[in-house]
């Protein structure tokens, strides 16, 4: 143990065994020696919170094969100052904490943290399996202001829900150049895609992946229809104020937006109230519930039948936000019933739960320096990537 005026550490000097030979760190293979370098120390894991350092001099090996070379050693590769076990011991932290706490809490630097994050990583993306992915997810989310997107792909096969892929934009090129990595031996094995309805995504899908089910996202269909009646109540309180009359409308948006068995007890008497008029706004509320039969087939025929039935009721209702909404499901009512066809085993909920933990992520850091550093942080978050295996653990 060592104190200087700083702090106080552990310094544990490593001597090779006599007369042994070093290890070429080209090839692996015993080679005779060259030269020996001066100390070097390299981290270790903290005791205690005192900081402990190996301290040793390594050896040059002059290797038949590879040339002078500097020797192997088994606590680290190449000219890391960390050890793997610390890395790998960082890293693990790293998922709970920020970098930057991390690197506070076990009194090293936020590069430390950041190349140990990217080393498990890496060696996580070269050893991970993905034979077994048979349904995946694919949605945007925004990672910068500006209206900036990544697409993510996700695996959310039952028992086995992970990232598989973050790609800067949410192009057609984009999303096909993932797909295109993987092979089309890999991509015909995909039964289920869920997505939502942004027209380069469907495009990929239906090229890249021709044996997919490809299951709108319920989630957005449901926003969608929630929309179409805040409009609505929105235009007609507007023309109810122009022409001067009482504004039964103000403060009852959530009233209308809401589950009936989520209303408070406030915002269902003021429903009850504006359901005694004869209002666009009613019409459309009532539209909206009753489309929620449709989630209830078990059958995709009568869910299509519902649904055509409830689609000329809705055009006849003369509500423009309505209308507009109808044309959007006819426009992909092949594509709905696909979430029947799948026995309703998948939708995007699972998605969107996905999502939330990636902005957990990105909020938990305050935002990251660069695409690339967000991309390897969101892999070792949600990856479920294999590590490197050590004789013993400390985490």
């Amino acid at each position: 143990m060592i104190d200087t005026d700083d702090q106080t550490s552990i310094i544990a000097e490593v001597i090779p065994r006599a007369n042994s030979k070093a290890i070429c760190s080209s090839c692996n293979q015993p080679a005779p020696g060259y030269d020996q370098l001066a100390s070097r120390m390299f981290e270790f894991i903290p005791i205690w919170n005192i900081p402990v350092f190996l301290k040793y001099s390594m050896r040059r090996v002059q290797c038949p094969s590879c040339g002078v070379k500097v020797e192997a050693v088994p606590w680290a590769q190449g000219k890391h100052s960390c050890c793997d076990v610390y890395r790998y011991y960082l890293s693990h932290w790293a998922k709970k904490l920020s970098w930057s706490d991390t690197a506070k809490s076990f009194n090293t630097s936020w590069d430390n943290v950041c190349r140990s994050v990217k080393w498990v990583v890496s060696y996580g993306l070269k050893h991970r399996d993905l034979s077994d992915v048979s349904a995946i997810g694919v949605d945007e989310v925004a990672y910068k202001k500006g209206h900036q997107y990544m697409t993510l792909i996700y695996q959310i096969d039952k028992g086995k829900k992970r990232l598989l892929g973050v790609i800067k934009d949410r192009t057609e090129l984009a999303l096909s150049g993932f797909f295109d990595d993987q092979g089309t031996a890999w991509c015909a094995k995909i039964k289920v895609v869920c997505s939502d309805m942004w027209k380069p995504y469907l495009n990929v899908i239906k090229s890249c992946l021709p044996n997919a089910l490809n299951v709108l996202d319920r989630f957005h269909i449901v926003k969608k229809l929630t929309e179409a009646v805040d409009n609505t109540r929105r235009e007609e309180a507007r023309r109810l104020k122009e022409e001067g009359y009482e504004p039964i409308l103000q403060k009852s948006r959530y009233s209308f937006l809401k589950r009936p068995e989520n209303l408070t007890e406030k915002q269902q008497g003021k429903l009850n109230d504006v359901l005694q008029y004869d209002l666009k706004t009613n019409r459309a509320y009532l539209l909206k519930e009753s489309f929620d039969g449709f989630w209830q087939y078990k059958s995709w025929h009568w869910a299509r039948w519902y649904m055509r039935k409830w689609c000329t009721r809705a055009m006849r209702s003369k509500i423009e936000p309505m209308k507009k909404f109808v044309k959007m499901l006819r426009n992909h009512e092949d594509l709905l019933m696909n979430y029947f066809k799948a026995k309703k085993s998948y939708s995007s909920g699972i998605v969107e739960g996905l999502n939330l933990r990636i902005n957990l992520s990105m909020r938990k850091a305050y935002g990251y320096k660069s695409f690339d550093l967000l991309k390897i942080s969101l892999f070792h978050q949600l990856g479920e990537l294999p590590e490197p295996e050590f004789t013993h653990r400390f985490c």
